[in-house]
Protein backbone atom coordinates (compact mmCIF):
# COMPACT_ATOMS: atom_id res chain seq x y z
CA UNK A 1 0.00 0.00 0.00
CA UNK A 2 1.49 3.22 -0.76
CA UNK A 3 2.41 5.92 1.72
CA UNK A 4 0.25 7.87 3.19
CA UNK A 5 2.57 10.66 4.40
CA UNK A 6 4.16 10.40 0.99
CA UNK A 7 1.09 10.65 -0.62
CA UNK A 8 0.77 13.91 1.63
CA UNK A 9 4.05 15.06 -0.30
CA UNK A 10 3.52 14.14 -3.57
CA UNK A 11 0.46 16.08 -3.65
CA UNK A 12 1.13 19.16 -1.59
CA UNK A 13 1.88 20.94 -4.88
CA UNK A 14 -0.90 20.40 -6.24
CA UNK A 15 -3.11 21.63 -3.64
CA UNK A 16 -5.28 24.99 -2.90
CA UNK A 17 -3.22 27.11 -0.13
CA UNK A 18 -5.73 26.16 2.00
CA UNK A 19 -5.84 22.44 1.71
CA UNK A 20 -1.56 23.18 1.90
CA UNK A 21 -1.75 24.76 5.48
CA UNK A 22 -3.77 21.70 6.71
CA UNK A 23 -0.87 19.45 4.78
CA UNK A 24 1.61 21.09 6.47
CA UNK A 25 0.03 21.30 9.72
CA UNK A 26 0.11 17.13 9.31
CA UNK A 27 3.27 16.78 8.09
CA UNK A 28 5.08 19.06 11.00
CA UNK A 29 2.59 17.20 13.92
CA UNK A 30 1.88 13.57 12.47
CA UNK A 31 1.52 12.14 15.75
CA UNK A 32 -0.13 14.66 17.62
CA UNK A 33 -2.80 15.41 14.43
CA UNK A 34 -3.74 12.15 14.39
CA UNK A 35 -5.30 12.16 17.67
CA UNK A 36 -7.61 15.35 16.83
CA UNK A 37 -11.02 15.41 15.10
CA UNK A 38 -11.66 16.64 11.75
CA UNK A 39 -13.25 19.82 13.33
CA UNK A 40 -9.85 20.09 15.91
CA UNK A 41 -7.75 19.85 12.60
CA UNK A 42 -9.56 22.51 10.60
CA UNK A 43 -9.61 24.89 13.97
CA UNK A 44 -6.13 24.39 14.14
CA UNK A 45 -5.58 25.31 10.35
CA UNK A 46 -7.79 27.97 10.23
CA UNK A 47 -9.92 25.83 7.74
CA UNK A 48 -12.85 23.96 6.98
CA UNK A 49 -13.93 20.39 7.81
CA UNK A 50 -15.05 20.45 3.78
CA UNK A 51 -11.40 21.40 3.11
CA UNK A 52 -9.70 18.96 4.82
CA UNK A 53 -12.01 16.53 3.11
CA UNK A 54 -11.09 17.62 0.05
CA UNK A 55 -7.58 17.20 0.95
CA UNK A 56 -8.03 13.71 1.83
CA UNK A 57 -10.06 12.46 -1.40
CA UNK A 58 -7.68 14.36 -3.43
CA UNK A 59 -4.62 11.52 -2.32
CA UNK A 60 -7.65 8.68 -2.61
CA UNK A 61 -9.40 8.01 0.45
CA UNK A 62 -12.81 8.36 1.30
CA UNK A 63 -12.63 10.57 3.83
CA UNK A 64 -10.74 12.17 6.68
CA UNK A 65 -11.33 8.97 8.85
CA UNK A 66 -9.56 7.08 6.40
CA UNK A 67 -7.23 9.20 6.22
CA UNK A 68 -6.29 9.21 9.98
CA UNK A 69 -6.31 5.52 10.38
CA UNK A 70 -3.53 4.94 7.70
CA UNK A 71 -1.28 7.84 9.02
CA UNK A 72 -1.92 6.37 12.54
CA UNK A 73 -0.68 2.75 11.83
CA UNK A 74 2.49 4.45 9.40
CA UNK A 75 3.79 6.79 12.17
CA UNK A 76 3.41 3.59 14.83
CA UNK A 77 5.00 1.35 12.70
CA UNK A 78 8.12 3.95 11.80
CA UNK A 79 8.29 4.48 15.66
CA UNK A 80 8.38 0.64 16.35
CA UNK A 81 11.24 0.60 13.86
CA UNK A 82 12.86 3.67 15.38
CA UNK A 83 13.01 2.34 18.96
CA UNK A 84 14.64 -0.78 17.67
CA UNK A 85 18.59 -1.27 17.99
CA UNK A 86 19.86 0.53 14.59
CA UNK A 87 22.49 -2.39 13.89
CA UNK A 88 25.55 -1.00 12.87
CA UNK A 89 28.24 -2.06 11.91
CA UNK A 90 31.13 -2.28 14.39
CA UNK A 91 34.64 -3.46 14.22
CA UNK A 92 34.02 -5.42 17.09
CA UNK A 93 31.16 -7.63 15.15
CA UNK A 94 31.50 -11.55 14.58
CA UNK A 95 30.68 -13.05 10.90
CA UNK A 96 27.29 -13.96 13.12
CA UNK A 97 26.74 -10.25 13.94
CA UNK A 98 27.67 -9.09 10.42
CA UNK A 99 25.01 -12.13 8.86
CA UNK A 100 22.55 -10.56 10.80
CA UNK A 101 22.70 -7.08 11.04
CA UNK A 102 23.18 -7.25 6.73
CA UNK A 103 20.06 -9.43 6.26
CA UNK A 104 18.53 -7.02 8.83
CA UNK A 105 19.05 -3.80 6.57
CA UNK A 106 18.54 -5.35 3.62
CA UNK A 107 15.09 -6.67 4.60
CA UNK A 108 14.19 -3.12 6.11
CA UNK A 109 15.30 -1.31 2.51
CA UNK A 110 12.83 -3.78 0.65
CA UNK A 111 9.91 -2.98 3.14
CA UNK A 112 10.12 0.81 2.62
CA UNK A 113 10.64 0.13 -1.00
CA UNK A 114 7.31 -1.62 -0.94
CA UNK A 115 5.62 1.11 1.01
CA UNK A 116 7.11 3.44 -1.77
CA UNK A 117 5.69 1.87 -4.75
CA UNK A 118 2.56 3.67 -6.53
CA UNK A 119 0.67 0.70 -8.78
CA UNK A 120 -0.45 3.36 -10.72
CA UNK A 121 2.47 4.64 -11.75
CA UNK A 122 4.09 1.37 -12.01
CA UNK A 123 1.47 0.16 -14.59
CA UNK A 124 1.98 3.59 -16.33
CA UNK A 125 5.65 2.86 -16.61
CA UNK A 126 4.52 -0.83 -18.03
CA UNK A 127 2.46 0.31 -20.49
CA UNK A 128 5.30 3.05 -21.56
CA UNK A 129 7.80 -0.42 -21.69
CA UNK A 130 5.28 -2.18 -24.43
CA UNK A 131 4.92 1.04 -26.48
CA UNK A 132 8.76 1.64 -26.60
CA UNK A 133 10.71 1.70 -29.70
CA UNK A 134 13.53 0.84 -27.25
CA UNK A 135 14.53 1.19 -23.85
CA UNK A 136 17.75 3.08 -23.23
CA UNK A 137 19.33 2.31 -19.54
CA UNK A 138 21.26 5.02 -17.95
CA UNK A 139 23.57 4.66 -14.65
CA UNK A 140 26.90 4.94 -13.45
CA UNK A 141 28.60 3.18 -10.81
CA UNK A 142 26.05 0.66 -8.69
CA UNK A 143 23.15 1.46 -10.43
CA UNK A 144 24.56 0.40 -13.76
CA UNK A 145 24.95 -2.94 -12.07
CA UNK A 146 20.63 -2.78 -12.06
CA UNK A 147 20.70 -1.31 -15.48
CA UNK A 148 22.69 -3.87 -17.07
CA UNK A 149 20.62 -6.50 -15.18
CA UNK A 150 17.42 -5.20 -16.79
CA UNK A 151 19.08 -5.41 -20.37
CA UNK A 152 19.94 -8.76 -19.94
CA UNK A 153 16.38 -9.15 -18.92
CA UNK A 154 14.47 -7.46 -21.57
CA UNK A 155 16.99 -8.95 -24.60
CA UNK A 156 15.34 -12.65 -23.48
CA UNK A 157 12.17 -11.09 -24.58
CA UNK A 158 13.15 -9.33 -27.72
CA UNK A 159 12.66 -6.24 -26.56
CA UNK A 160 14.83 -3.54 -28.06
CA UNK A 161 17.19 -1.96 -25.67
CA UNK A 162 20.67 -0.55 -25.28
CA UNK A 163 22.89 0.41 -22.29
CA UNK A 164 26.62 1.54 -22.34
CA UNK A 165 29.41 1.39 -19.80
CA UNK A 166 31.18 4.80 -20.18
CA UNK A 167 29.15 7.71 -19.60
CA UNK A 168 30.55 9.44 -23.02
CA UNK A 169 28.67 6.63 -24.75
CA UNK A 170 26.00 6.99 -22.55
CA UNK A 171 25.80 10.87 -23.09
CA UNK A 172 25.68 10.30 -26.93
CA UNK A 173 23.07 7.41 -26.49
CA UNK A 174 20.79 10.00 -24.82
CA UNK A 175 21.55 13.05 -27.62
CA UNK A 176 20.42 10.37 -30.13
CA UNK A 177 17.35 9.50 -28.19
CA UNK A 178 13.72 10.28 -29.82
CA UNK A 179 10.20 10.41 -28.60
CA UNK A 180 9.94 6.88 -29.67
CA UNK A 181 12.12 5.41 -26.92
CA UNK A 182 11.68 4.80 -23.48
CA UNK A 183 14.66 6.11 -21.29
CA UNK A 184 15.36 4.35 -17.83
CA UNK A 185 17.45 6.38 -15.38
CA UNK A 186 18.70 4.85 -12.00
CA UNK A 187 20.62 6.74 -9.35
CA UNK A 188 20.48 6.76 -5.74
CA UNK A 189 20.69 10.30 -4.99
CA UNK A 190 19.16 11.65 -8.24
CA UNK A 191 22.48 14.26 -8.33
CA UNK A 192 24.79 12.85 -9.89
CA UNK A 193 26.48 14.98 -12.73
CA UNK A 194 27.30 12.56 -15.29
CA UNK A 195 23.48 11.23 -15.20
CA UNK A 196 21.74 14.53 -14.59
CA UNK A 197 22.86 15.87 -18.12
CA UNK A 198 21.81 12.46 -19.82
CA UNK A 199 18.81 13.50 -18.43
CA UNK A 200 18.69 16.83 -19.50
CA UNK A 201 19.72 15.46 -22.83
CA UNK A 202 16.76 13.21 -22.94
CA UNK A 203 14.44 16.41 -22.12
CA UNK A 204 15.69 18.11 -25.09
CA UNK A 205 14.77 15.23 -27.35
CA UNK A 206 11.91 14.83 -25.66
CA UNK A 207 11.73 10.96 -24.86
CA UNK A 208 9.79 9.98 -22.16
CA UNK A 209 11.81 9.31 -18.47
CA UNK A 210 11.51 6.97 -15.75
CA UNK A 211 13.27 7.47 -12.99
CA UNK A 212 14.35 4.67 -9.99
CA UNK A 213 15.96 6.58 -7.40
CA UNK A 214 15.76 6.98 -3.59
CA UNK A 215 15.28 10.54 -3.33
CA UNK A 216 12.23 12.59 -4.56
CA UNK A 217 13.82 15.81 -3.93
CA UNK A 218 16.43 15.91 -6.89
CA UNK A 219 17.21 16.78 -10.09
CA UNK A 220 16.71 13.77 -11.64
CA UNK A 221 13.31 12.64 -10.11
CA UNK A 222 12.37 16.62 -11.12
CA UNK A 223 13.13 16.26 -14.67
CA UNK A 224 11.77 12.86 -15.25
CA UNK A 225 7.94 11.82 -15.95
CA UNK A 226 7.66 9.26 -13.74
CA UNK A 227 9.34 8.36 -10.59
CA UNK A 228 9.74 4.90 -8.95
CA UNK A 229 11.43 5.25 -5.08
CA UNK A 230 13.74 2.83 -3.86
CA UNK A 231 14.36 2.75 0.14
CA UNK A 232 17.44 2.43 1.46
CA UNK A 233 18.80 1.48 5.01
CA UNK A 234 22.69 1.67 5.09
CA UNK A 235 25.21 1.02 7.59
CA UNK A 236 28.42 3.33 7.52
CA UNK A 237 30.58 0.06 6.49
CA UNK A 238 28.01 -1.24 4.10
CA UNK A 239 28.12 1.46 1.64
CA UNK A 240 25.03 1.48 -0.62
CA UNK A 241 23.85 -2.13 0.40
CA UNK A 242 20.71 -1.41 1.12
CA UNK A 243 19.96 0.83 -1.89
CA UNK A 244 21.51 -1.29 -4.20
CA UNK A 245 19.06 -4.27 -2.96
CA UNK A 246 16.47 -2.05 -3.57
CA UNK A 247 16.93 -1.12 -6.84
CA UNK A 248 17.87 -4.67 -8.33
CA UNK A 249 13.62 -5.23 -6.63
CA UNK A 250 12.63 -2.07 -8.44
CA UNK A 251 14.25 -3.81 -11.56
CA UNK A 252 12.53 -6.91 -10.62
CA UNK A 253 9.24 -6.41 -10.28
CA UNK A 254 9.04 -3.87 -13.38
CA UNK A 255 10.17 -6.52 -15.55
CA UNK A 256 8.05 -9.54 -14.17
CA UNK A 257 5.02 -6.59 -14.48
CA UNK A 258 5.72 -6.23 -17.95
CA UNK A 259 6.44 -9.88 -18.96
CA UNK A 260 3.15 -10.74 -17.12
CA UNK A 261 0.66 -9.04 -20.14
CA UNK A 262 -1.74 -7.36 -19.05
CA UNK A 263 -1.87 -3.61 -17.96
CA UNK A 264 -5.29 -2.69 -17.82
CA UNK A 265 -6.08 -0.01 -15.39
CA UNK A 266 -7.84 -0.54 -12.49
CA UNK A 267 -10.56 1.88 -10.40
CA UNK A 268 -8.47 4.04 -7.24
CA UNK A 269 -5.20 3.16 -9.65
CA UNK A 270 -3.85 6.55 -10.91
CA UNK A 271 -0.33 7.21 -12.40
CA UNK A 272 1.60 10.24 -10.42
CA UNK A 273 3.45 11.99 -13.02
CA UNK A 274 6.36 14.25 -12.74
CA UNK A 275 6.12 14.12 -8.53
CA UNK A 276 8.08 16.94 -6.86
CA UNK A 277 8.41 15.68 -3.47
CA UNK A 278 7.94 12.55 -1.45
CA UNK A 279 9.08 11.62 1.87
CA UNK A 280 13.00 10.87 2.19
CA UNK A 281 13.15 7.34 4.47
CA UNK A 282 17.16 7.14 3.50
CA UNK A 283 19.89 8.71 2.17
CA UNK A 284 22.45 8.00 -0.81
Amino acid sequence: MKSALLGLKESRDEMSATERSVADYLLCHQGEAMGLSIHQLAERTFTSPSTVIRMCQRMGFKGYKEFRQAVTCEVAVRRLNQGEERREITRSDSLDDIVDKITYQNIMSLEDTKSLIDVGTLRACVDLMRGARTVLLFGVGAPLCAAQDLDLRLLRLNKPCVVSDGWPAQLRQAKSACEEDLAIVLSDSGETAEVVECVKALREKRAPIIAITQRAESTVSELSDYQLYTGGRDTAAGGAIGTHISQLNVVDILFTAYANGGSEPRLNERPRPRAAAACKLGTA
